[in-house]
């Protein structure tokens, strides 16, 4: 199947490749990793569903509110800018420090090591809502019963897959970067950083064992928990279900309200049709917060060559 040139970075005819893995443990995912990864969505689950009956009692504080929201703006912006529109799309070019500081921020969301998220991304867009595709809502047919079967393997069911997609075959530009491929193998230290910001400014806020144990309760499981939810609900709601006034090859749709949360991403339908295109909520009243982001690292001058979409190229996808 070819890939059109708005859909995905190169591939492994485009770019030398050398066998290398930018995964510890390579390509394949081992039993290990299957446990490590269910313990990451189980726990911070547990936690969102406890968060409730917490709120109430002893455990939430201004200050674990503001670590939180501030640590899931900085995290979902790491993976709707730096993952998503810059490392799998090309939507912009970052200069050094800001594509450094990119690939450690996704990091830091604990959604996996940036070459592997990268690889499963170009691959969805390659095969989208079609055979191939790791992540579709429509994998085992259109009636109610598989389309709930479905939903569940596109939220995350597909992440405990063994067939892991290729890095080198999906991503060979990304593997073939040395500073990229260490920072995508140094996923551990992201996340052993992304967990332990928060309580450690809680305790040395508060000088207190109890305002380090709320603020990792709220701003690093809680908060953990939230943003994988709403980037999984861009694999599964957003292909299900929304509106679709741009032409795309999928069901990729809109869902408004998850446009806050998901930093812009769940203008879905948009994207499918324009991948490159660094501004997904391009009609009157989309918000879009990961465009405006990388509007300003335009103006600041850390991001040149920016993919903005213009009128006619937005009324040249328009569906009808």
């Amino acid at each position: 199947m070819t890939i059109q040139a708005d859909e995905a970075r190169p591939q492994a005819a485009d770019v030398t490749v050398v066998p290398l893995s930018a995964t510890m443990g390579g390509e394949r995912q081992g039993l290990a990793e299957r446990i490590t990864l269910g313990l990451f969505i189980a726990l911070p689950f547990a936690a969102l569903v406890a968060a409730v009956p917490v709120a109430w009692g002893w455990g939430l504080s201004w200050l674990d509110l503001a670590l939180a929201t501030a640590m899931y703006f900085l995290t979902c912006h790491g993976i709707t800018i730096g993952y998503h529109r810059y490392f799998t799309h090309g939507s912009f070019k970052p200069n050094r420090g800001l594509k450094a500081a990119l690939a450690i921020a996704g990091s830091m969301a604990v959604e996996g090591p940036l070459v592997r998220w990268v690889a499963d991304h170009r691959k969805h867009h390659r095969f989208s809502d079609k055979e191939g595709d790791p992540h579709s809502p429509w994998r085992y047919g259109e009636s109610v019963p598989a389309l709930l079967k479905g939903l569940w393997w596109a939220h995350m069911g597909w992440l405990f897959d063994e067939e892991q997609t290729s890095q080198v075959k999906y991503a060979p530009d990304l593997v073939n970067d040395p500073v990229i491929r260490r920072i995508s193998r140094l996923f551990w230290l992201w996340t052993t950083l992304s967990l332990a910001l928060p309580p450690l400014v809680g305790g040395l806020v508060t000088l207190s064992w109890h305002g380090a144990l709320t603020a990792f309760f709220w701003g690093s499981l809680v908060r953990v928990a939230l943003l994988h939810h709403v980037t999984w609900s861009i694999n599964s709601i957003c292909h299900a279900v929304g509106e679709r006034p741009f032409k795309s090859r999928d069901r990729s749709g809109n869902v408004w309200w998850l446009a806050v949360l998901s930093c812009g991403e769940s203008w879905h339908n948009l994207h499918h049709a324009d991948p490159t295109s660094a501004r997904h909520g391009v009609l009157r009243g989309q918000v879009d917060s990961s465009a405006r982001l990388i509007r300003w690292f335009e103006l600041a001058g850390w991001a040149r060559d920016v993919r903005w979409p213009s009128t006619q190229r937005i009324a040249a996808r328009r569906a009808g």
